[in-house]
């Protein structure tokens, strides 16, 4: 079967779906403690802020780039396009398969230390390699669910997706009951002197929330199996940026 005759079944509600629960993941429980420590207090949510310019510029350009080679591949794609299908884009399109060989598993492999540490708050007693057994099993489990037809994977997209909200609901309603404002306010001395190591530790901070960001893309690399793709890969990657984070 040729890319073309691939079956459009993604619509706008799957690719949104998609790249929201590719966004709202184990990310922030796991390095939240890294990015309030960069700047040492409060004002290193300004990290986020930062963050939050990057990713809508980016996802600016995922969404013409969808929106105008909607083929599966994403990157891969995109990087033969832009330097040439048969000279110096195979090459691009090369090194980038082979890094995401080596970045992608370790992505996903921090997920799956974030679920382990987390079973552990609610399973007490096993060791710490009984835990990431779970976790490894848990990822056997996804590979085995994504063995399957696009149609039911967007349905299973869609199902996560339910669960993945009213899980962040259910966070956002906790954290709104025992807000404190004073701990929350509680900047240290001298929190927005702009010097050397406010930029370092700011820059430290971005980089954390990028990478809490991640995910608003994840419909391009499946433009194949996207209806109406100039259409819903734009909408998609829009409304996945105006999602609460992970």
């Amino acid at each position: 079967m040729t890319p073309a005759s691939l079956p459009r079944r993604f619509g706008l509600l799957q690719a949104t779906a998609l790249n929201m629960i590719n966004m709202i993941g184990i990310g922030p429980f796991i390095t939240i403690p890294l990015l309030m420590t960069a700047l040492g207090g409060p004002q290193a949510m300004l990290g986020w802020i930062v963050a939050l310019v990057i990713v809508i510029c980016d996802g600016m350009v995922w969404s013409e780039l969808g929106a105008a080679m909607p083929a599966s591949g994403g990157s891969f794609g995109y990087l033969r396009e832009a330097f040439g299908r048969e000279t110096y884009g195979r090459l691009m399109g090369f090194l980038f398969v082979w890094q995401f060989i080596l970045s992608g598993p370790l992505e996903i492999a921090s997920g799956y230390i974030g679920f382990a540490n987390y079973v552990g708050y609610i399973w007490a007693g096993p060791t710490p390699g009984r835990l990431f057994a779970v976790a490894a099993a848990v990822g056997v489990v996804n590979i085995v669910l994504l063995y399957r037809r696009i149609t039911s994977i967007a349905t299973i997209t869609v199902a996560l997706w339910v669960g993945t909200m009213i899980t962040t609901v259910a966070v956002i309603a906790t954290g709104a009951l025992h807000f404190d404002r004073r701990l929350a306010f509680d900047f240290p001395p001298g929190a927005f002197t702009v010097s050397l190591g406010f930029l370092f530790g700011l820059g430290a901070a971005s980089r954390v929330g990028v990478y809490d960001y991640l995910g608003y893309y994840d419909v391009c690399y499946i433009g194949d199996e996207v209806k109406d793709p100039g259409r819903v890969i734009p909408r998609s990657i829009r409304s996945a940026d105006k999602a609460p984070r992970r």
